[in-house]
């Protein structure tokens, strides 16, 4: 006989051992760390004919706004171009049905789409930026706006081509944001009350760009990283003073948000033949300065939307030459392989899970898996289960659901092993 004192042991050492496999949520653009990768384990390695079962499949308005997934909740902006209404949605993970949704009167003219940013939530609030830049901050429960900021009235920000598409972050008790405007280049918000912690002064008059903020620790100190098109800046996480700025120049539009390879190296990348660059950032007491590691030239390499994803000492990314090649790149900068008879994926995005990326193609919305490894390109499976053209955005994964969207559809994918 077992006696209930054993019983309640056996149960708090469960509680207190991680188990494989546990959910994980997707809260903000680019997963929980905004690193594209999801620690979630125990996924499909192989899918049948007809690819991994589709849960549910709800209609959106074009667009490329992915999900951010928290306690079972899926978020996203839309837009209803029959009312003329920009949208935040709330569905159910498991079956999609739809929770509640905010709606706004806005004329947005479709322009390579309308929506592009992810909300960012912490199961509280939810913040979502949209196409004009108004930055809203509702209830989670309800959907209930509980206040908000509009970058072009509060910050005389200037709207970038093809409307706006940063992704705002949570991080404690404040919401992080890019304005650009005049006076402010980063502003930190209380995330109850709207009300601003400090600002980034920008004498320079640098433009909001499409790229979002990105938290690292260079140096010893908590930053934020951001790129404009005069270069990559990193900001005080603690008063928003600027540290240092990286020059370098993108041309028209800077869409891939910089990736901090560890404590002293950055990577940054964009399209319109901006190549890409690392660089180091480092500190002497109170100053800091950068310097070039190496460039990646307009015709070498570089990543036209999405941010790459640092695994095993590689960068993963959809290059641009070539229709698109997913590319294993060291950290010097050289190609290791890349999808070159294989698969091309356009513009398309991708994550990182369980030792394996999840990659759509732009162009067609297939989906395809891959085994993560810096050898050499090795596909699993794919499947068909969206359609082309301009599948942009960014997948999301949660308690084995994918969510990943097309313009005009999004859906819940199941990979959990045995249904």
């Amino acid at each position: 006989m077992i006696r209930p004192r054993f019983v309640i042991t056996l149960l708090l050492i469960g509680l207190l051992v991680p188990t494989a496999g546990l959910p994980a949520d997707w809260p903000q653009f680019r997963g929980p760390q905004r690193d594209g990768t999801s620690s979630e384990t125990g996924l499909l390695r192989s899918w049948p004919d007809g690819g991994p079962e589709v849960l549910w499949s709800t209609p959106v308005g074009q667009g490329y706004s992915s999900a951010a997934i928290h306690d079972g909740r899926v978020y996203f902006n839309d837009y209803d171009e029959s009312t003329f209404e920009f949208l935040v949605r709330a569905l159910n993970l498991e079956d999609g049905k739809e929770l509640w949704r905010f709606k706004e009167k806005r004329r947005i003219r479709p322009n390579h789409g309308i929506t592009r940013a992810v909300p960012a939530t912490d199961g509280k609030v939810v913040i979502a930026l949209d196409p004009k830049a108004v930055l809203h901050a509702l209830d989670a429960e309800t959907g209930k706006e509980i206040w908000r900021k509009n970058f072009v009235q509060d910050y005389e920000s200037k709207i970038p081509p093809w409307y706006n598409g940063q992704n705002p972050l949570i991080e404690d008790d404040k919401v992080v944001v890019a304005p650009a405007g005049p006076e402010a280049l980063v502003v930190a918000l209380d995330k109850a009350t709207g009300e601003e912690l400090w600002r980034t002064p920008n004498p320079e008059g640098w433009l909001l760009s499409h790229a979002s903020l990105m938290p690292a620790k260079l140096g010893g100190v908590d930053q934020y990283l951001f790129s404009v098109l005069q270069g990559t800046v990193g900001v005080s996480a603690a008063d928003g003073k600027l540290l240092w700025h990286f020059p370098f120049k993108f041309n028209v539009s800077v869409s891939p948000s910089p990736l901090a390879i560890d404590s002293e190296r950055v990577y940054v990348t964009a399209a319109y033949d901006s190549g890409g660059a690392m660089f180091r950032v480092k500190r002497d007491g109170d100053d800091f300065s950068t310097e070039e590691i190496f460039v990646h030239a307009a015709d070498e390499w570089n990543s036209e939307v999405q941010t790459p994803i640092l695994f095993e000492d590689h960068m993963f990314a959809v290059g641009k030459k070539r229709r698109g090649l997913f590319t294993c790149l060291d950290l010097d900068g050289k190609q290791v392989w890349n999808s070159d008879g294989h698969a091309y994926f356009g513009l398309g995005s991708f994550i990182l899970a369980d030792g394996m990326f999840f990659i759509l193609e732009g162009k067609t919305g297939m989906l395809r898996l891959l085994e993560a490894n810096t050898k050499e390109y090795k596909q699993l499976a794919s499947a068909q289960l969206l359609e082309g053209h301009d599948v942009w955005g960014p997948p999301a994964l949660s308690d084995g659901i994918l969510v990943i969207r097309d313009f005009g559809k999004m859906i819940g994918v199941s990979l959990r092993k045995g249904g």
